[in-house]
Order: C-alpha cells, then sequence, then structure tokens
C-alpha cells in the first residue's frame, strides 16, 4: 500500500513539473539585468575642427553623448557668432580651471588681439605708380590712377583691379609668403590700362571706397 501511495504522488507531481526548467515558463516577465563591467575610454584632452574657408559665422554646436544606461543624447547649443576661419574650433576639458586661470586667460587674449590691432601694415608690392599694403583685412591701393572696375573671379579665389593708364610696362608677379590673406599679387599690361590680380588664400567678399590718393577694399 504504501509503495502504491509512493507511485501515485510522484505521479502527480511530475505533472506540475516545467519540461524544461532552462526556458521561461509562458508569461514570464525579464528582469532587467545591469553590469558591473567597465569599457576603459580615452578621457577628453582637446579636439579640434578645421572650417572651410567660406564660413563665417557658427550657428550651433551639437554634442551627442552616451549615458550610463547606453542611451544616447544630442544637445544643441545655439552661439550665433562670427568666426575666423583660419582658426580652428577646439572642445576640450580642463580639470585645473578655476575662475582665476580663466579671467588670467581672458586677459591674455584680450592683450593679444590688441597687440593685433596695433600691428604694422604689410607692404605687399611698391612701384613707381602703385603701392599696396594689407592692414587686418584691409587691402590699400595707393595711386593717382582711376580705378575703371574691380570684380571677383575664382580657381583661385582672386580680386581683380583695372586703373586706366597707357603705360607699357613688363608683367610683374610677386609671391607673398608673410601677408597670409594675399598670396600673390600680378600687374599687367593691357590697352589703354593695365590690371592688378591680388589671389587670396581663401573665400571672401569685399568692399570698395575710393580715398583721397587710392582705394580701400575690405575683406569680409
Amino acid at each position: 500500500m504504501i509503495k502504491f501511495l509512493t507511485i501515485f504522488s510522484l505521479m502527480i507531481f511530475s505533472l506540475y513539473a516545467r519540461e524544461n526548467p532552462f526556458f521561461p515558463i509562458e508569461n514570464e516577465i525579464d528582469i532587467p539585468m545591469t553590469s558591473n563591467q567597465t569599457r576603459f575610454v580615452e578621457p577628453l584632452k582637446r579636439a579640434s575642427y578645421t572650417l572651410p574657408s567660406t564660413a563665417r559665422e557658427i550657428q550651433s554646436i551639437t554634442i551627442r553623448y552616451k549615458n550610463l544606461d547606453g542611451s544616447i543624447v544630442d544637445k544643441k547649443e545655439i552661439l550665433n557668432n562670427s568666426i575666423d576661419w583660419h582658426l580652428p574650433i577646439f572642445i576640450s576639458q580642463n580639470y585645473n580651471s578655476s575662475e582665476s586661470t580663466t579671467s588670467n586667460s581672458l586677459n591674455k587674449i584680450t592683450s593679444s588681439k590688441n597687440k593685433a590691432k596695433k600691428t604694422k601694415a604689410i607692404k605687399l608690392i611698391s612701384l613707381k605708380f602703385l603701392n599696396l599694403s594689407l592692414d587686418n583685412k584691409r587691402i590699400k591701393i595707393m595711386t593717382n590712377d582711376k580705378m575703371i572696375r574691380n570684380f571677383l573671379l575664382t580657381k583661385p579665389h582672386r580680386i581683380v583691379c583695372d586703373f586706366k593708364r597707357e603705360i607699357d610696362i613688363r608683367s610683374y608677379e610677386k609671391e607673398l609668403s608673410s601677408s597670409g590673406i594675399v598670396t600673390k599679387v600680378k600687374v599687367g599690361n593691357h590697352n589703354e590700362f593695365y590690371r592688378v590680380v591680388m589671389e587670396l588664400d581663401g573665400y571672401y567678399r569685399y568692399t570698395s571706397k575710393e580715398l583721397k590718393n587710392g582705394y580701400l577694399l575690405t575683406l569680409q
């Protein structure tokens, strides 16, 4: 009798047993798992990005970062600032930064800007009838000749100015390495006028203004 009851009990329990204990039963809810394993990522020191010569304003900057849970978030910061495309854009973290350090850096930057404003104009070319000089982004043309026209050409980017004068001169060309913005100047003779070509280091717009003793081209 006892043997019969034991066999009967085992048969009843087997009806409620799971077919495979290694797979979840139906309608079971998965419990989210986390891990303490860490992956080494190089700390951010400084990253830089150089903009093309056509850039004049930075509208915004977007940073994409990853959270602890692995989710990706984009954060956009509106700036609307003018920029100098010659200078790269930097993203950096300074662990030793402080208000005093920031203040000192700003003072140094301001001092550098003031010194830059006080720098002398760079002489580009000097001829008997024509003198060209560059002061920051202003090209000063010293001449008694009337400018007939001026226009912009590309590939390479250059400003062309024609001046009225009947003169027979040899073609003149000068490479400029120290001026930065103006990389080459050419002067050539044409019928009843001569042409001045100023090659630039990038893309610019410009305005022309007549002076008492010449003309002023302001690059933008």
